[in-house]
């Protein structure tokens, strides 16, 4: 039966009901979209696997194979391989944003928070350097450092304006900090990657970087605001 290759006649085309055509299709279409963002994302994930198994250099070829597919079916969705990088990007800043969120309102200071966050940093870099480097090469860097210094930059700018006594210009100081942390923490992780031989472990590290850090505006900002509340 020819119908059947488009699904089965809806429940109110049975019953003789007035539904028009353009309704039917409609309901094919948003469950159409609703199975090919599920294939997309699918595919994103199984990127991300592939990746961490082969390395960053991964062919279009081996993440079809890997999800039982075609390369041409994997094309419909990406229009290159950057495009796709772009998309495994977005999963990876998804993920480790809320995991600098969850470390960050572990803490009870702001300089703490700091300190869990560059570990989570750390943490994804030592966890997965193969997915690390397939999100931060070529083109793709920009999108993924831009959305992890927004991540980072956000609780500190709220931190140091939150109310009518911050100093001037501590959000925009907040969201410059961030910038030149991320980059920061990003060379200092590719360092630590690069060099196993006698290097200090993630912990240790993060604690480093922290110190480093918050001798910064945030730091200072932070400190100053926190002497005004005792004097108070």
């Amino acid at each position: 039966m020819v119908l059947d290759t488009v699904g089965p006649v809806s429940p109110a085309r049975q019953t003789g009901s007035t539904t028009t055509p353009g309704e039917v299709v409609d309901g094919r279409v948003t469950r159409w979209a609703g199975h090919r963002q599920a294939r997309h994302d699918d595919l994103v994930a199984q990127a991300r696997r592939t990746v961490h198994r082969l390395g960053p250099d991964a062919s279009m070829e081996d993440i079809a194979a890997d999800a039982g597919t075609s390369k041409s079916l994997v094309y419909r969705y990406f229009a290159d391989k950057t495009a796709l990088q772009v998309e495994v990007a977005r999963l990876v800043v998804g993920e480790i944003g809320d995991a600098l969120a969850a470390a960050l309102a572990a803490q009870p200071t702001p300089r703490e928070g700091l300190r869990a966050m560059v570990d989570v940093y750390l943490g994804m870099v030592e966890h997965s350097p193969n997915v690390y480097a397939f999100v931060t090469r070529d083109g793709v860097v920009e999108h993924f450092l831009g959305s992890v210094t927004e991540l980072v930059a956000a609780p500190f700018a709220r931190e140091l304006a939150g109310d009518a006594g911050a100093a001037p210009g501590a959000a925009e100081a907040a969201a410059a900090w961030a910038a030149g942390a991320v980059g920061f923490v990003r060379g200092a992780g590719e360092w630590w990657l690069n060099h196993p031989q006698g290097r200090p472990d993630r912990e240790a590290l993060a604690a480093q970087v922290t110190s480093w850090l918050w001798a910064g505006p945030v730091g200072l900002l932070a400190r100053g605001r926190q002497q005004q509340k005792e004097e108070q």
